[in-house]
């Protein structure tokens, strides 16, 4: 008997998917555990397998297009077996209507009245004329000017009625001509390109547009030194077969603040707080569409090297979208790493449900005072963004305070 295959839900976030490839045609015979399809979910582009025998009557989803999820994906059955009366039944396989944005709409201004133009400022007045249209002049004031070759008609009188007189002569500068600049014609025309947007971006777009609205963020900033830990990890590098970066320290320390900051270590659930006994660190990793954020689970137990080989792992994988819900679920606390684009601080969005992410600098060489004199320094800045709901400015300030503590004193993550 023909039964419908309904388009999966292959993530928590997931709502619709996209058929990036179909492995099977119209006709095929297919069986149990054969790869039907590619889906690209909001995260990731996984695999689809079927789950039963038949051949393939039916295709809901064309290649690259999307469809929401539950509906109609495609009819396995019988060879040559009636399954109009299934699609009769059930609806058509379609992408949902896109979400009423939840940005607010600008009010059309009402139409106004055309501003009002200003008169031009008046040139200086020409020089008088008497009824019989000649100049009024002195007859030195024309003789200067015939001598020096200045038309009277530019000339501003000061005399009685505007008339010209000697000192006007002598006083007149007349006016550079202004430079003519050639036409600007440009070299091409007005252009764009319209990119549909991935599923991954609309996940990005909807759930930090809920967490910047609706979570009432506040930033608390503090300036690291590193030197000790830039001289750790040249150690650790120098003897280790597992490289550790800057972002790598950064983690390990998060997740010792974290074990003394249960309340950082939080999220918001609307009717109560879960506070988190377990550390695990979601990584911000930038990709082609956007971002993904794969977990280190229980970074509080892990060495420094472990922690780097599992975050360049996570890498590797989510460059070519082969990460697992597995991977990028649980997180309770978030880092997102700018450092390497030199840039100096920012502010991040928490993301969801956490109750606070981490913004990492650059670290940049300055001027600072040890021991009363001014000495060249390692300075990085990190930013943590908070969750007024869940926490307090005090309870943000503690935590950073411990997690400066760490990086200045990387040793004592090492005991």
């Amino acid at each position: 008997m023909a039964e419908i295959v309904k388009m999966p839900k292959l993530s928590d976030t997931m709502t619709e998917g996209v058929v990036s490839k179909w492995h099977k045609k119209v006709g095929d015979k297919v069986k149990s555990g054969d790869l039907l399809a590619e889906i690209e979910t909001d995260k990731a582009t996984m695999d689809f397998e079927s789950f039963q025998d038949g051949v393939l009557l039916y295709i809901g989803v064309e290649e690259g297009k999307g469809a929401a999820v539950d509906s109609v994906l495609a009819i396995l059955g019988k060879e040559g077996e009636d399954y109009k009366s299934l699609l009769n039944a059930a609806p058509a396989a379609a992408a949902p209507a896109p979400e009423a944005s939840s940005a607010p709409v600008a009010a059309a201004a009402p139409a106004s009245s055309p501003a009002p133009v200003s008169a031009p400022t008046p040139a200086p007045a020409p020089a008088a004329a008497s009824s019989d249209n000649r100049l009024k002049a002195s007859p030195l004031a024309r003789r200067i000017a015939s001598e020096k070759g200045i038309d009277l008609q530019a000339v501003a009188g000061s005399g009685d009625g505007g008339r010209i007189v000697k000192r006007d002569i002598e006083n007149f500068s007349p006016s550079a001509p202004a430079a003519k600049v050639p036409a600007f014609v440009p070299a091409g025309q007005e252009s764009f390109t319209e990119v549909p947007v991935t599923q991954m971006r609309k996940v990005i777009a909807r759930r930090l547009a809920e967490s910047k609205f609706s979570a009432p963020h506040f930033y608390l900033t503090v300036e690291i030194d590193m030197d000790n830990a830039i001289a750790a990890r040249t150690a650790i590098n120098a003897t280790g077969d597992v490289k550790v970066s800057y972002n790598d320290l950064v983690v390990k320390a998060s997740a010792m603040a974290l074990r003394k900051h249960p309340a950082i270590n939080s999220a918001w659930l609307g009717d109560k707080i879960r506070v988190n006994h377990h550390v695990h660190i979601g990584v911000a990793i930038s990709v082609e569409d956007g971002l993904l954020v794969p977990v280190v689970r229980f970074a509080d137990q892990k060495g420094l090297q472990q922690i780097s080989a599992e975050v360049k792992d996570y890498a590797g994988r989510a460059k070519t979208k082969k990460l697992q819900p597995a991977d990028w679920e649980g997180n309770t606390f978030t880092i997102s790493n700018l450092g390497m684009f030199d840039i100096d601080e920012f502010t991040a969005i928490i993301n969801p449900p956490d109750a606070c992410i981490l913004a990492v600098g650059s670290i940049q060489q300055k001027p600072v005072v040890k021991n009363g004199a001014v000495v060249p320094g390692n300075i990085m800045k990190v930013t943590l963004s908070c969750d007024h709901r869940v926490v307090d400015g005090v309870a943000g300030a503690e935590f950073l305070k411990t997690l400066k503590s760490y990086l200045e004193n990387p040793v004592m993550m090492l005991v």
